[in-house]
């Protein structure tokens, strides 16, 4: 596994779990993504190195294994479920009186549905990481799109591991992720842990203009690239079509432009937009259509749990809707 990839924190810096909570880390995939490898080179770095007790929930057990030794050095107590049923807040919460753990890591099982899990009041997920195999992950987005999506939708970090760097398709991968779990940070690596990058030359259209065009063909390929290369979009203008979308979350000034997404089927829409501040705001509603000339800056958002896309809007005005939602 390659050491480049984002650092699992130590409990030590975990200042936003609640008090009183027992941090719980899951990691998700199907069988031999590469799930086991994962967690053994973390518990291995010193970052996640602690002298009190780690609890690891097996719920799938592939070709690679945990080794004993290793476990009883980094103070982990193991234990397997063979079935979604055995997973009960009971046997949870027997577990947590039985070995007294500080954390806990979850090993899920792809094929089981992740909206199943239950936790015990006292227990908190912290932090949700997927990994993905590159080399199937083609089959599993045509044929298994819909437990995909629920496997790795509300993951922080997603790593799409065995990639094909000299693959043309490797930028379809990055967009097709991000259909399914718009908040993740999502990483490519090939065999030796590097990462391939959507080069420019790759986009339907261009940044060197002085007012960047963004067709609605292009607007699916333009949100998921601005969420992932803040220095390709900073300070640039923009004009593009969306859809209105308030929130009393926002300032009075700002609202969202967007476009619903077909990431997985027609029950299973999403709205990609990005906030926008305007002065026009405070006269627009819920599902009016502008189109808007933009520039992007990046900021820290809440929802993009860290910094994000933040448009200052130039021009704001009225126009007809498009009919076709955004597809990957």
């Amino acid at each position: 596994m390659a050491n480049n990839i984002e650092e699992m924190p130590d409990i030590e810096e975990m200042d936003d779990m609640p008090e009183g909570k027992l941090p719980v880390f899951l990691v998700s995939g199907f069988l031999e993504s590469g799930k086991t490898q994962f967690i053994n080179f973390t518990m291995g770095q010193e970052y996640f190195q602690t002298d009190e007790n780690t609890l690891l929930i097996v719920c799938e057990e592939g070709e690679e294994e945990y080794d004993a030794a290793f476990l009883r050095r980094n103070h982990t107590t193991m234990v397997t479920v063979d079935s979604l049923e055995e997973l009960t807040v009971e046997q949870l919460t027997d577990w947590e009186l039985m070995y007294n753990p500080s954390r806990v890591l979850i090993e899920w099982n792809g094929m089981w549905d992740l909206e199943q899990l239950q936790l015990p009041n006292d227990w908190a997920l912290y932090q949700h990481i997927s990994i993905i195999d590159g080399s199937t992950f083609p089959s599993y987005y045509a044929n298994m799109r819909p437990l995909l999506s629920i496997l790795i939708k509300n993951a922080e970090l997603i790593i799409c591991n065995r990639c094909d760097r000299e693959s043309d398709e490797l930028g379809n991968y990055k967009r097709q992720l991000r259909a399914l779990a718009p908040n993740a940070e999502i990483i490519l690596e090939d065999e030796e842990g590097e990462i391939r990058e959507t080069i420019e030359e790759d986009l339907p259209y261009d940044l060197t203009k002085d007012v960047v065009k963004i067709t609605p063909e292009a607007y699916g390929i333009w949100y998921m690239d601005a969420m992932d290369n803040p220095k390709r979009y900073r300070g640039k203008m923009f004009e593009f079509t969306g859809m209105v979308l308030k929130s009393k979350r926002l300032p009075q000034d700002c609202f969202v432009p967007g476009r619903m997404a077909m990431a997985c089927c027609e029950a299973d829409m999403t709205f990609l937009g990005f906030v926008c501040k305007s002065a026009a705001a405070k006269n627009l509603k819920t599902k009016d259509w502008v189109k808007v000339r933009a520039r992007m800056e990046y900021e820290y958002q809440r929802d993009y749990h860290g910094e994000g896309p933040v448009l200052y809007a130039e021009d704001v005005v009225l126009t007809a809707p498009i009919k076709e939602p955004v597809t990957f």
